[in-house]
């Protein structure tokens, strides 16, 4: 018996994140040994956040909904090209502390996922630069698993 791939798909409410996951249901349709993980994660609260009177449950709480609306649409979109509902998961992690870029990193490590899936964001070169890029980060520490970074149509 083959051993079971597990996929990690990082989405958020974009269009990119989306076109991941149909990229990803294409190629696992139909698979029976594959195990498919949602990942959302989330950024600390903005740096003004609090001196705007913010109140860091509710922004938690902000993002669980967010995130719960995203896992909806993911695991319809997926069921629908054919991927079993009982093979997909679902984690929404706080990355409090770090990156998001290293919340994945870590998360893949504790899941043991074989592959992890991104869309690729327009990013500029500055922001690239200043802030670096998720895709870039994967690409750096993917030495023992495969990474698949989607990119737009455009």
């Amino acid at each position: 018996m083959a051993a079971k791939e597990k996929i990690l798909i990082a989405v958020d409410e974009t269009e990119t994140s989306f076109r991941a996951l149909r990229y990803v249901a294409r190629l696992v349709c139909g698979m029976e040994e594959v195990e498919v993980c949602l990942l959302h994660i989330y950024p600390e609260p903005p740096p003004d956040f609090y001196m705007q009177g913010g109140i860091l449950d509710d922004y938690r709480k902000e993002q669980d909904d967010k995130a719960g609306r995203v896992f909806s649409d993911g695991r319809e979109l997926l069921v629908k090209a054919g991927v079993a509902d009982g093979v997909i998961t679902t984690d929404n992690r706080y990355a409090e502390g770090r990156t998001i870029s290293e919340e994945l990193i870590k998360v893949r490590k504790e899941g043991e996922y074989t592959t992890v899936v991104v869309g690729k964001r327009g990013v500029s070169r500055a922001e690239e630069f200043l802030f670096g890029s998720i895709s870039n980060t994967l690409a750096q520490h993917s030495g023992n698993f495969t990474t698949w970074i989607v990119g737009s149509d455009d």
